[in-house]
């Protein structure tokens, strides 16, 4: 039923704590304001009014009665209604029937004579009277503590309804805010609802076990684990792999943010901390899951600042202590998510804390084909798409990323008022992601167009005749998003990378300026993206990875301090050096390449200016059949690049701007 509350946010909430303000207000103005007029308790209003006023107003008629009070040398005036007007100003509707004006006089006697001065003179013929107050100052201290009472308790029970929804309230603000889910199951999410990541999933299948069945372990003398680490590239399903175990198990389960610990309050973030675990306690067994836990867990400083890093590192503390603070076998387990990993303690990721990690990689390309299996069910699709073409179209995408082609095709697909979604909805939204949206009606002189054509026809000549270079899938002079060309590969998924590889990569890369400088006689602001990402590449196959001519076998990475170099002046004059000689080395061999190869260039380069598009096929007809199968063709059976395929990377350049910037691969980058 809540759910269907939140959901449906139509009628705003009835909330009672306005009504509770309102009173505390009307409550505060009646307490501490004073006007100078009040209610008598007799039919009418009371005025303060002086000594002086009070004998003129006798002297002319217009007392009705006094009453004096010895106590507190205060008398009240009734004043008759003929001249009510006259001293209050107002008729009788106001005043009431009984107005009075209170006076402070000095002497009794004084009075008693002026009083009977006004009588022998007939100004005044009423009563008067003395009034003993002991028992309306009694009434009144009551009423005034009563009032103080009801004050206080209205404020306080409004602060604790504050409070009482949830941890953000003034009484509950070092309270946990995590969401708990009295039984994991009620997620409704199993490994059946993760698709792929079938290693992850065997690592996180014995946490279940445990939960399921701590005595198996126990008997045997081993301990159940404390804490699993789920590390890996953002959109890789970390979080969900956290529920399917949660939902497995069928467990209470804990969920909250890093960030939810860190608070402007001292002392907040090792508060909640304590009060998390309290209750996790009380639950066992049961999962906490903590996800960006490098918000909380970052690497401690060892010249710690006065602010609001003493604040995270006192958190920090609190979660160190109660991780290795409570028993054993407790049955309380205590999972966290991150994707940077490298700046966590490494108290943190000792064994008995976070005994374990777990890697939660890109997927394959079997898993990208099961992701889209999932993705697909809600969709309405057409017999005309095929999820192995999908799943080869999009190496190196996450989970994150393949639902956000699904739901990009439904969406061209709607666009068209189409009744299914068709092969070619995905083919577009997965250009559409790489490139970005095209624009059509983008203003370029036949120079320009010219220019960019050579220059995309250059990558294209360059990846056909290297080796090692990345199949070819189509090229296309469209602009979309910054870029004003396009040439889309089909990348290889290697776990390791050799120099000839690199090398040939960097090669194509350089084509296209290449290209430019030959046939153009200039070079334009066109290859910016790819001298950026040949830089890159350079720089680390130097200085990483060792592959440098004059300083090989050799690897400058520094862990530990990020701002200093681990090398001399020296080197890095021979890595600078050594880098613009490599880079140099494969623009020559472009070159080279391109002469001679320059007939079929220019072919391509004029069928680029009619067509705008071209395929693989394209290429082939021109230069023949590619001299050399790509691994990735191999394991996918083709001997050739589909017309269709479109790749996940995807190199762009323009003119004006340089383009989208790729990075180099990966644990490359200087």
């Amino acid at each position: 039923m809540e759910d269907n509350k939140e959901k449906n946010p139509k009628a705003p909430k009835f909330n009672m704590n306005w009504i509770y303000f309102s009173i505390i207000v009307v409550l505060a103005v009646l307490f501490f304001t004073n006007t100078g007029s009040e209610a008598n308790g007799e039919g009418g209003i009371t005025k303060n009014d002086n000594y002086y006023n009070f004998k003129t107003l006798v002297m002319k008629g217009a007392a009705d009665e006094v009453v004096i009070n010895n106590d507190e040398n205060v008398l009240k005036m009734y004043v008759k209604p003929e001249f009510i007007h006259e001293v209050f100003q107002a008729d009788v509707k106001q005043t009431g029937k009984k107005p009075c004006i209170e006076v402070e006089y000095g002497s009794v006697e004084a009075l008693e004579n002026f009083l009977d001065e006004a009588q022998k003179e007939g100004k005044f013929n009423g009563h008067i009277t003395f009034d003993n107050q002991a028992s309306g100052d009694l009434m009144n201290m009551f009423f005034n503590v009563f009032s103080i009472l009801l004050f206080v308790f209205i404020m306080v029970f409004f602060f604790r309804r504050m409070g009482g929804g949830g941890s953000g309230g003034v009484f509950n603000v070092g309270k946990s805010k995590a969401k708990m889910y009295e039984k994991g199951n009620d997620l409704g999410i199993t490994f059946r609802d993760v698709a792929g990541q079938v290693g992850a999933k065997e690592e996180v299948q014995e946490i279940v076990d445990f939960l399921k069945n701590p005595q198996k372990y126990t008997d045997l003398g081993g301990k159940i684990p404390k804490g699993a680490l789920l590390v890996g590239p953002p959109g890789t399903g970390k979080t969900l792999l956290a529920k399917a175990v949660a939902g497995e198990a069928g467990v209470p389960f804990f969920s909250m943010s890093g960030s939810d610990f860190v608070e402007m309050f001292v002392g907040v973030g090792a508060s909640r901390v304590r009060d998390l675990f309290r209750q996790a306690k009380e639950k066992a067994p049961c999962i906490i899951f903590i996800d960006e836990i490098d918000a909380v867990g970052r690497a401690r400083s060892k010249n710690p600042a006065m602010g609001g890093n003493d604040e995270r590192e006192n958190t920090l503390n609190a979660l160190l202590t109660e991780m290795d603070g409570f028993g054993t076998n407790s049955g309380v387990i205590i999972m966290a998510a991150t994707n940077r990993a490298d700046m966590l303690d490494s108290a943190l990721l000792r064994a008995g804390r976070f005994d374990r990690q777990i890697h939660v990689d890109l997927p394959d390309l079997n898993e990208r084909k099961e992701i889209f299996i999932v993705h697909l069910k809600p969709i309405k699709v057409d017999d005309s798409v095929d999820i192995d073409l999908l799943a080869r179209q999009t190496p190196g995408f996450s989970g994150a990323d393949i639902a956000n082609v699904c739901n990009e095709a439904a969406l061209i697909a709607a666009r068209r008022k189409a009744s299914k979604v068709c092969r070619q909805d995905f083919l577009d939204a997965v250009d559409r992601i790489i490139g970005g949206l095209e624009k059509k009606t983008k203003v370029m002189t036949a120079h320009e167009k010219r220019t960019i054509a050579l220059h995309e026809a250059g990558h294209a000549t360059i990846s056909w005749f290297c080796e090692h270079a990345n199949p070819l899938v189509k090229v296309s002079i469209v602009p979309r998003g910054n870029a004003l060309g396009a040439a889309w590969y089909l990348p290889e998924e290697r776990q390791i990378t050799t120099k000839e590889e690199m090398l040939d990569e960097m090669c194509s890369l350089m084509g296209g300026r290449a290209a430019e400088e030959l046939f153009t006689g200039h070079i334009s602001t066109g290859a910016m993206n790819d001298l950026e990402r040949a830089t890159k590449s350079a720089y680390g196959m130097i200085a990483l990875a060792g592959m440098g001519d004059r300083l090989p076998n050799i690897c400058y990475y520094n862990q530990d301090n990020q701002f200093q170099r681990p090398y001399s002046d020296t080197t890095a004059q021979v890595i600078d050096e050594e880098v613009l000689k490599m880079v140099n080395e494969q623009y020559d061999r472009a070159k080279q390449i391109l002469l001679e190869h320059k007939e079929g260039h220019n072919q391509l380069a004029e069928l680029l200016i009619n067509r705008e598009v071209i395929f693989a096929e394209d290429v082939e007809k021109i230069f023949g059949k590619r001299p050399w199968v790509s691994r990735s063709q191999e394991i996918m059976g083709l001997e050739a690049p589909a017309e269709q395929d479109a790749p996940k990377t995807s190199e762009q350049d323009a003119p004006e701007t340089g383009g989208e910037v790729d990075e180099a691969p990966k644990g490359l980058e200087a």
